[in-house]
């Protein structure tokens, strides 16, 4: 498993949605783990740029562009996604 750093910002649309029902953000979380093997392991609501900052895990780039697809073409959101080494990774890997 690979780990990304998914940067989102809502869309006008995507507000009125988490403002009518907040519950709906972890309603997507485990959506996108049971239909695309995509697992949100740190989620937070951030000020600036961004609404959101999620660490997720996924099998490969591919899931990721999928889940990015996903929720995209519903058109209340809209993803940044970065794969991301663990440092200790990136320190074996530089040894």
């Amino acid at each position: 498993m690979a780990y990304y750093v998914v940067l989102s910002t809502l869309t006008d649309e995507g507000r009125e949605t988490i403002k009518k029902h907040p519950e709906r953000i972890l309603e997507v979380n485990r959506e996108i783990e049971e239909k695309l093997g995509v697992k949100v392991l740190q989620q937070f609501a951030v000020l600036g740029p961004y609404d959101f900052v999620n660490i997720v895990e996924a099998p490969d780039n591919t899931a990721i562009a999928k889940m990015s697809v996903e929720l995209g073409s519903r058109g209340t959101v809209q993803l940044m996604s970065m794969p991301a080494i663990p440092v200790e990774e990136f320190v074996k890997m530089l040894k």
